[in-house]
């Protein structure tokens, strides 16, 4: 099994509390011969739509000196479990969860926006003090 992020227990409060109800914890991602474990699974009832949406997230804390090598890592996993989870649910999307600080320290740079954007790769931000989302992103 995998170690739990620091900020695992915050990520899911703040789930939660925007109307998530937490489904896998972790959620196990088995594809062919291999493996590997999102940090949450979760899905939300949209009553106007009448429709289950559901998502798998990846946590990640930004806490060594290279951001930059964090987020190569990052990417390569989101990628991995991107892959997996469309061939085993093709519903539920795949998002990164990075602290409100990462975002405004890092994803904020017009780089990595572009980066971000040209790649589609979905995230929503969270605030650890108050266990909330503060913004989604999803592309």
């Amino acid at each position: 099994m995998p170690r739990l992020d620091v900020y695992h227990d915050v990520v899911k409060v703040a789930l939660i509390k925007d109307g998530w109800t937490i489904t896998h914890d972790p959620l196990t991602i088995e594809f062919e011969d291999l493996t590997v474990y999102a940090d949450l699974g979760a899905e939300k009832i949209i009553a106007a739509q009448r429709c289950e949406q559901k998502i798998a997230v990846e946590i990640k804390v930004f806490r060594t000196p290279s951001p930059v090598t964090e987020l190569e890592r990052a990417i390569g996993q989101y990628y991995l479990y991107l892959t997996f989870i469309a061939k085993q649910e093709p519903d539920r999307a795949l998002y990164l969860a990075i602290p409100e600080r990462t975002y405004l320290n890092f994803f904020q740079r017009l780089s990595i926006q572009v980066f971000i954007k040209e790649r589609r790769i979905s995230f929503f931000v969270f605030n650890p003090e108050q266990e909330e989302i503060v913004k989604w992103i999803t592309h």
